[in-house]
């Protein structure tokens, strides 16, 4: 019997609408990020989502909180799925970001890979919890439907991982607020990715 996670990004923040980085701020959704979780939920419904998981901010467990309220489904907070911490960025915006630290940024855009910064993650070990995290949901909740909620660094992470492509294509992996991706483990263990 397969095992199916849903897999999305939270909803909308004032920070996503005005290209700030909120990293590990406490930020929540903005209105229009409810909205469109309770329209996930709705898509959802129906789906026999058991168990639903999401990192620790205010964000995603606000919009885990508003699937789950709707779907009558309890919601775990796993640190596993927290947003890639990088405190000197956190609340800035992207061009504040540039004018004070240089060429980390540019690097960042650049090549997401070779990003790495002291005291700060890189993409990789953001990958290497995230995927931990999941690969023991598969395990633990074997033949079940599960929903996790996380960010777009976390979210793009699982997929080039599943998806078998390497960091260097981070950018290429477009995941709008909201938007839900799956990952399937049939019995053989293979897991197919759709989004």
């Amino acid at each position: 019997m397969n095992t199916t996670i849903h897999l999305i990004r939270h909803g909308l923040t004032a920070a996503n609408k005005n290209d700030v980085f909120a990293g590990r701020t406490q930020e929540p959704l903005h209105p229009e990020g409810e909205v469109q979780l309770a329209e996930v939920a709705r898509v959802l419904a129906g789906l026999g989502i058991g168990r639903i998981f999401c990192g620790p901010l205010a964000r995603t467990r606000q919009s885990a909180d508003i699937v789950g309220d709707l779907l009558g489904v309890e919601v775990t907070a796993d640190g596993a799925l927290n947003e890639i911490s990088i405190p000197h960025w956190d609340g800035l915006t992207k061009e504040a970001i540039r004018a004070r630290f240089g060429e980390e940024y540019p690097t960042w855009l650049a090549d997401p890979a070779g990003f790495c910064v002291p005291a700060c993650e890189t993409i990789a070990q953001v990958q290497g919890r995230a995927v931990a995290c999941v690969e023991s949901l598969f395990r633990e909740y074997s033949g079940q439907n599960l929903l996790v909620v996380s960010h777009l660094i976390v979210v793009r992470a699982l997929l080039l991982h599943y998806l078998d492509r390497p960091i260097a294509d981070f950018r290429a992996i477009k995941v709008g607020n909201g938007q839900v991706a799956r990952l399937v483990r049939d019995d053989s263990g293979g897991t197919e990715v759709e989004f």
